[in-house]
């Protein structure tokens, strides 16, 4: 009889050790589930922070071209007992591939009553170096097209063009001018 007390109080005591183990297999699991909802909410927060720095970003260079814009529109307002005047806005070359180049620029007109429109030329001035000399090549050449660099515009007008450097030369600097006969009116350096 003894021996089936002990193997009664085993049994017992195996059992109450399943017991135990299958709680503590519980809480293991719940726990799990909680550290990986935790990283779940941690990977969230990450993914939404680097969401709204984006956003910002972008607010912040839509931003800066709203104050670009209002700059030119304040620089627009006529003076009084001002003539008709012409100037270059938003000149900026870049590179598209080496040895060629993109232009793009804005030309803003504000009439007076004798001049209600502008009619002139426009000529770019490149500079750059060539295996350690300076040269200056001036657009339009003689090859090229004299009606791509008429004007006429009333307010404003965009233009947008491009130009080829030769192999191993370096961009120093391009300047616009606008000619109205032979009569400088504006120059305006590019924002390389």
């Amino acid at each position: 009889m003894a021996q089936r007390n002990e193997a009664g109080t085993l049994g017992q005591e195996v059992e109450a050790l399943r017991q135990q183990l299958l709680v503590q297999r519980e809480e293991l699991n719940i726990l799990r589930s909680g550290a990986g909802t935790g990283q779940n909410a941690v990977s969230i927060e990450r993914a939404t922070q680097q969401q709204l720095l984006g956003r910002i970003q972008g607010l912040e260079a839509q931003n800066a071209v709203l104050k670009e814009d209002i700059l030119l529109f304040e620089r627009l307002i006529p003076v009084a007992g001002e003539g008709a005047v012409i100037r270059i806005e938003n000149f900026r070359v870049a590179q598209e591939v080496p040895g060629h180049f993109r232009y793009r620029l804005l030309l803003a007109f504000q009439p007076d009553r004798q001049s209600p429109d502008f009619r002139g030329r426009l000529q770019l001035v490149i500079d750059f170096d060539l295996a350690g000399k300076r040269v200056q090549l001036l657009l339009p050449d003689k090859r090229e097209s004299l009606a791509e660099y008429q004007l006429e515009l009333k307010h404003f007008l965009r233009r947008e063009g491009a130009f080829e450097l030769p192999v191993g030369a370096v961009l120093l600097g391009v300047e616009a001018r606008v000619l109205q006969g032979d009569t400088l009116k504006f120059k305006r350096l590019a924002q390389l």
